[in-house]
């Protein structure tokens, strides 16, 4: 007998959201830097990246996107990876806590 491997269903995305986002039309590049990119230029890249995000009425669906992935690159949400990541476990941290005062 063949063994069948589960896979973790994982809600298929809503793209609605991007239509009213405020990086919808921006380069690419902004948000996920080029090859090769150097600290300075990706610290200036990202703050610009992080002044669209901030005015953004899609923000969270964006970053919630991101955080359900998850996604391992660029400026989502106005978060960039390492933010995310701390994010993540921010979330994880908080949901673990309920969990256990809900018990």
């Amino acid at each position: 007998m063949s063994q069948v491997r589960r896979q973790l269903a994982r809600p298929r995305p809503s793209w609605g959201w991007q239509d009213d986002a405020a990086c919808r039309g921006e380069d690419l590049v902004l948000f996920f830097g080029p090859d090769g990119e150097r600290q300075p230029e990706r610290d200036v890249r990202e703050r610009k990246a992080k002044a669209i995000c901030a005015g953004c009425p899609v923000r969270n669906e964006c970053l919630d996107y991101a955080l359900s992935r998850p996604e391992k690159y660029g400026t989502w949400g106005g978060l960039n990876e390492d933010e995310r990541a701390s994010e993540r476990r921010r979330r994880m941290r908080r949901a673990a806590s309920a969990g256990i005062t809900a018990a």
